[in-house]
């Protein structure tokens, strides 16, 4: 990842701003259209065989692809080889107002005027786009680097034969530290306990990475909430607020604060971490002893986009060769088999990093929420409330 002359300047994956697409026509490529069978629907409800459009609309978190200079790479390598240009824009600033953007359009059968959008699944719009039917199913007589997805990605419950959705990049919840300040802290019950940390830890405003942890550390599944385990999770953090344990509920904000010393240890999210110890190698992070909470931004092609181009695109990232390109500059959980292979001679810091390219061991222990939760009213207020408070 590129470094930045202060830590102001580092923008983290959930904070960002962009402007609309619009839709464009399409144009057949014949050494593509021989390669790969079948039809599909393109913008503007029509079926084409397998046609490209002349230009593919793609919404992203800002920071979120290959950069050098104004350019992106790998976006540039796609255009030259299939004459589709790219109208990338950075316009997700979060999964709500994102969805409330694309909502109108959508609840009125219209098109959005994107091809590709990237949501977070431990939000609840991937699923609510699901359940609508407002996303398209994949081509997938156009991706065959499909075999590519990490067999721990391959079975989401909100998605689970990936119909609708593929992996952009993931993360984990897990805790951060200051080695200057404490010893390692490797534990929820640590976090949540531990006298030496008492009033410098941080938990997450967000629902699904505290909620996760907190009812792993309960012996409960995160997948599959109950009243009972709700409200067990909630009494753990409400005792650790009275106690005096936590300074706060921080978003995106826990970076600095972790940074510049006001918190000892926090939730965290593994890629600011990557990111922050470029400036700050007193930084560390951890997934939990008893497991962390694993989150994915998912590509989803909006009702009404150009599935094939966006499936051809899709196809285009999940080659090991652009999926390294990628992933060498965005530093997050890569998806794609075989992109670590290729940065172990490109780039052997990133392929060798475990929050990058996390062990099978790490995978297996990082929990995913209830989709359910996410829309559970109570839950949502008791949640809103407890941190508001």
């Amino acid at each position: 990842m590129s470094e930045y002359s202060d830590f102001s300047d580092r923008i983290s994956r959930k904070v960002f701003l962009r402007r609309a697409a619009v839709s464009g026509s399409v144009l057949t490529v014949p050494g593509l259209l021989a390669a790969c069978g079948g039809s599909s629907p393109s913008a503007g409800g029509t079926t084409e065989a397998h046609t490209l459009a002349k230009t593919l609309h793609f919404s992203n978190w800002t920071l979120y692809i290959d950069k050098k200079g104004n350019q992106h790479p790998s976006l540039n390598q796609f255009q030259q080889k299939y004459g589709v240009h790219v109208d990338y824009t950075e316009d997700i600033n979060d999964n709500a107002s994102f969805f409330s953007k694309i909502e109108p359009d959508l609840a009125r059968g219209q098109s959005t005027g994107r091809d590709l959008i990237v949501m977070t699944d431990n939000s609840r719009y991937p699923s609510l786009l699901v359940n609508k039917g407002w996303v398209e199913k994949l081509d997938k007589s156009a991706i065959p680097n499909i075999k590519n997805l990490i067999p721990q990605q391959r079975h989401p419950n909100w998605d689970p034969n990936r119909d609708y959705s593929l992996p952009w990049q993931s993360g984990f919840t897990g805790i951060g530290w200051n080695t200057k300040l404490t010893e390692p802290v490797t534990s929820m019950g640590e976090l949540l306990g531990s006298k030496k940390l008492r009033g410098k830890v941080g938990l997450l405003t967000e629902f699904s990475d505290t909620l996760a942890l907190v009812m792993a550390y309960n012996g409960d599944d995160p997948s599959h909430i109950t009243d009972k385990t709700f409200n067990k999770a909630i009494a753990v953090i409400q005792r650790a607020v009275h106690a005096g344990q936590i300074r706060q509920f921080y978003g995106n904000d826990y970076a600095s604060a972790l940074a510049n010393g006001d918190l000892t240890a926090t939730m965290a999210w593994s890629g600011d971490i990557v990111q922050l110890q470029a400036d700050n190698s007193h930084l560390h992070w951890q997934m939990p002893d008893t497991g962390g909470d694993i989150w994915t931004d998912n590509m989803l092609i909006p009702k009404g986009g150009n599935v094939y181009t966006a499936s051809v695109y899709m196809n285009w990232v999940y080659t090991p060769r652009i999926a390294a390109e990628i992933e060498d500059y965005v530093n997050y959980v890569c998806p794609v088999l075989g992109a670590k292979e290729v940065l172990v001679k490109k780039d052997p810091a990133i392929a060798n990093n475990v929050l990058i390219f996390p062990t099978k061991q790490m995978l297996d222990n990082a929990h995913t929420i209830d989709p359910t939760a996410l829309n559970n009213e109570k839950y949502q207020t008791t949640w809103q409330n407890l941190i508001s408070a």
